[in-house]
């Protein structure tokens, strides 16, 4: 087995301590370990497609159990494996970049997931089989939704989707309208009747979709349930967490969360500079999806740079001063980052096209799929046609009151810009390095670290300090 281990620090790696995963079952007998990771499933998959080379993605909870795994495939398939953690951007992503370096015919991701679509390696999911008391799962159904005839759709966590078949089964008779989601992670379109939401597919009323639902969730509080919150924020959720058995009535804080977000939305209306950052590698049509916010943003006469540096924190944004609102282009459950911390504020693809389209209206939730917003995309619209003579626009800004003046540009990003031809010598050889707008302005910028002087520093003796402590030294004389 080879071991690739992949970390922006490798000291924090070695001082990390890692826990076994909460399954409530001994992940030590191999039997229920076999049966937790899939073992026979994963074997099957790469003997399918014939894979030597496998790279096995680990969220770090998992990672205590990934030597093991890693040494049943290879003795069960005859592959080498790979183990990978730590990934560059969100865990419920799949690697694909760094599955790519060590030559990866197929990856297998563990843990939680986004189900996000990716296209340039087969791949399959093992999200683990964390346990469910169904029979108090199907209680808190009854219990909460006592309608019989109401039309329900029930999501779950994807660590919990092997017990819908089996709640299913349960409320079948009793709720003949209740609509069970399927996971699905094939990049192909649904079939007829279906909807392909967040990596599941459903068929639901049409006619009723979405308002006249209401939404069943089994898993407990994390990105995935925000996210679904977010998206109908008008339909009525119930939860059960079957790590307390609790069941309770979501939405009480997502009115507050949305007009948190709008409040984004009118800062991003005042930026004048925008931060791109890229979140993801592996989500399908990223590259698509960058293009189109930097030509938005050049439309709505804003200046954008394209930053990537891997998982974000405040530190690394508040290298950049002059920028004044960043976007992230991630995936669904990474798009809805709380910048509450941060230097400056972070919304998603969807509230910058908001911010600078004048087309766009907001609609009262959140698009957290920025393949939705594309051409093509259910959620796309067109930025409108400006005539010269309204190009110029003046409003009022909802978060300082004052006036904003607002320059919308009629020409497309890309047609827009100059021929670069500025050059600069990059070495004392002949390689020469050719620097755009925004590449000029960031050479600009310096950041000087601590200089060792050394040698500039003169040898002088140790001396004794000072005693006592700071109200009072010992050698001060009181007045």
């Amino acid at each position: 087995m080879t071991s690739a281990l992949f970390s922006s620090d490798g000291a924090e790696v070695i001082r990390r301590e890692l826990s076994p995963p909460e399954s409530g079952e001994a992940v030590g007998a191999d039997a229920t370990l076999d049966d937790i990771f899939e073992i026979q499933k994963t074997v099957s998959f790469i003997k399918e497609k014939a894979a030597r080379k496998v790279a096995l993605q680990f969220p770090d909870d998992l990672l205590v159990c990934a030597v093991t795994i890693a040494r049943k495939l290879e003795e069960a398939s005859g592959a080498q494996t790979y183990i990978l953690g730590d990934t560059s951007y969100g865990s419920c992503c799949v690697d694909e970049v760094a599955a790519e370096h060590v030559g990866a015919e197929v990856l297998v991701h563990y843990g939680p997931a986004c189900l996000s679509p990716c296209r340039r390696l087969p791949i399959t999911y093992v999200f683990g089989h964390k346990a469910v008391n169904v029979d108090l799962c199907a209680e808190a159904f009854q219990k909460r939704i006592p309608q019989r005839d109401s039309p329900v759709m029930v999501f779950s966590d994807v660590v919990y989707d092997h017990a819908l078949g089996e709640l299913e089964t349960c409320l079948a008779a009793s709720y003949p309208r209740a609509v069970f989601c399927k996971l699905s992670w094939l990049e192909q379109a649904p079939p007829a009747g279906e909807v392909y939401k967040f990596g599941r597919t459903f068929s639901p009323d049409l006619s009723l979709w979405p308002d006249g639902y209401s939404f069943f969730y089994v898993g407990g509080e994390g990105a995935t349930l925000s996210n679904l919150l977010l998206t109908w924020p008008r339909c009525a959720f119930f939860s059960f967490n079957p790590v307390t058995n609790e069941a309770r009535r979501e939405g009480v804080h997502v009115n507050r969360a949305l007009m948190k977000r709008y409040y984004l939305i009118e800062k991003a209306r005042d930026a004048r500079v925008v931060g791109i950052l890229v979140g993801t590698l592996g989500v399908s049509d990223y590259l698509s999806a960058l293009s189109h916010l930097k030509n938005v943003i050049h439309r709505a006469g804003k200046k954008s740079y394209l930053l990537s540096m891997g998982k974000l924190n405040p530190a690394k944004l508040a290298n950049f001063p002059e920028v004044d609102v960043f976007v992230l282009v991630a995936c669904p459950e990474n798009s809805l980052l709380d910048s509450s911390d941060f230097y400056r504020p972070v919304v998603t693809p969807d509230e910058m096209e908001l911010a600078c389209n004048p087309a766009r209206e907001w609609g009262g939730c959140c698009i957290t799929d920025f393949r939705e917003l594309l051409p093509g995309g259910p959620a796309h619209v067109e930025f409108p046609e400006i005539n010269p003579e309204d190009a110029e626009r003046t409003d009022v800004s909802l978060i300082t009151g004052e006036l904003r003046s607002l320059r919308f540009s009629s020409v497309a990003a890309e047609a827009s810009e100059e021929p670069r031809t500025t050059l600069a010598q990059r070495n004392s050889n002949t390689t020469v390095a050719e620097l755009g707008p925004a590449a000029s302005f960031l050479s600009s910028r310096s950041w000087q670290g601590l200089d060792k002087a050394l040698g500039e520093t003169p040898v002088v003796k140790a001396v004794e300090g000072r005693r006592g402590i700071a109200i009072a030294y010992e050698d001060e004389v009181n007045g």
